[in-house]
C-alpha cells in the first residue's frame, strides 16, 4: 500500500480522505489544513489523523493528494517535489500558465509522478462511449449548474469549462487554431456564464456553453463525426450512438430507413454503449496508485492539465477585452 497524506480538507477534501481510508491501495497517514480547528474536528470525528505541520506530514508519505483552493496549488506541488513525493492535485492544476510550466518541467527532472483531477475522464458514460468517438468534426457541449457560492472565487471557465476542455483535448488529435468568447459576470465578480468557439487545425470545430446561473443542471456532450452522433450525459450517466449504413435491399418493418435528395437510401441504427457503474474520485485516486506501484504513465497527465488550463487562460483573457 502506498502512504498516502492530504492537504486542504474542504468540502471536496474530506470526500477524498473517506475514500483514500477505504481504499485497498492506499494507507492513508493522515492530512493537514490550515484550520486547525476544522481538523482536529475532522480527526476526532472520524478519526484520520490530524498534522498541525506540514513538514511532518510530508515526511512520513509517498504521495500528496492536494485539495487546496487553487491559489496554493503551486506552493504544496513544490514541496512535494522538493521532497520527492508524487502528487495529486485538483483541477485547474495552477493559476497560470507559467506555475503549471515550471511544475511540469521539475517534476520531469526528478522524476516524479503527478496526476491532475479531471474527473470527469472516469466517468462511467464517457468510458462506456469514448471508444465510439473517431475524429469528431463538431461538438456541442453543454454544462449548467445552479448557483453555488463555492467556486466563484474563480471565472465560470476555470471552474466548470475546464472539465469540458479536458474532455474536448483528450478526444480531438490536432492543435487549437482558433478562440472566439464571449462571458457575463451576474452574480459574482467573474464570469458566471461563458460561450467559447474552438476551431481546430484539422477543421473540427466545438462550441462550448457553461453556466453556474441556471436553474437546472446539465452535463451533456454531442460529437458529430462521418456517419455517426454519440451523445453522452454525464450527469445522468447515459450515452446512445447513432449510426447510419447503406439500408439493406430488404428491410424489415422494424428497421428506419431515411432517403436523401440524391434518392440515396440509408438504415439508422440505435446503440446503447454499456455503462458500468463506478465511483470516478475512488478510481482517478486508484488509477495513480497503479501509476506510482507499477511505473506506469499516469491516466491525465501534468501535460493534459497544463493543456487544458492554458486554453481556459485564453478564453477568460478573451472574455475580459
Amino acid at each position: 500500500m502506498i502512504k498516502a497524506g492530504l492537504v486542504g480538507a474542504g468540502h471536496l477534501g474530506k470526500i477524498h480522505l473517506r475514500l483514500l481510508n477505504q481504499s485497498e491501495k492506499y494507507e492513508l497517514v493522515g492530512f493537514h489544513d490550515k484550520d486547525a480547528e476544522n481538523g482536529r474536528k475532522l480527526e476526532a470525528e472520524f478519526g484520520y489523523k490530524y498534522f498541525e505541520s506540514l513538514e511532518e506530514l510530508l515526511n512520513e508519505i509517498e504521495m500528496l493528494d492536494i485539495v487546496t483552493p487553487t491559489l496554493y496549488h503551486y506552493d504544496y506541488a513544490l514541496k512535494a517535489i522538493e521532497k520527492g513525493i508524487h502528487f495529486f492535485i485538483e483541477k485547474p492544476v495552477t493559476q497560470t500558465l507559467e506555475q503549471a510550466e515550471e511544475i511540469l518541467q521539475k517534476c520531469n527532472e526528478f522524476g516524479i509522478k503527478a496526476q491532475v483531477g479531471h474527473v470527469e475522464r472516469y466517468n462511467p458514460a464517457f468510458i462506456g462511449a469514448k471508444d465510439y468517438i473517431k475524429n469528431p468534426m463538431f461538438i456541442e457541449i453543454h454544462r449548467l449548474a445552479e448557483f453555488n457560492p463555492r467556486g466563484t472565487d474563480v471565472s465560470v471557465v476555470l471552474d466548470l469549462m475546464i472539465h469540458d476542455l479536458d474532455i474536448l483535448l483528450s478526444l480531438v488529435k490536432s492543435k487549437v487554431k482558433l478562440i472566439h468568447a464571449s462571458g457575463v459576470s451576474i452574480v459574482s465578480k467573474t464570469p458566471d456564464i461563458c460561450n467559447a468557439r474552438i476551431e481546430f487545425e484539422n477543421g473540427c470545430v466545438a462550441n462550448l456553453t457553461t453556466s453556474r446561473i441556471s436553474m437546472k443542471a446539465m452535463r451533456k456532450s454531442r460529437f458529430f463525426q462521418q456517419d455517426a452522433y454519440v451523445s453522452v450525459d454525464f450527469l445522468d450517466k447515459k450515452s446512445e450512438v447513432i449510426r447510419m449504413k447503406p439500408a439493406p435491399e430488404n428491410p424489415s418493418d422494424f428497421d428506419m430507413i431515411i432517403e436523401n435528395a440524391e434518392g440515396e437510401k440509408n438504415q439508422i441504427l440505435f446503440e446503447y454503449p454499456n455503462i458500468q457503474p463506478n465511483n470516478a474520485i475512488l478510481d482517478e485516486l486508484e488509477s495513480f496508485a497503479n501509476a506510482i506501484q507499477y511505473d506506469v504513465p499516469v491516466q491525465v497527465s501534468l501535460e493534459d492539465g497544463t493543456e487544458a488550463l492554458k486554453v481556459a487562460l485564453e478564453i477568460v483573457r478573451l472574455v475580459h477585452k
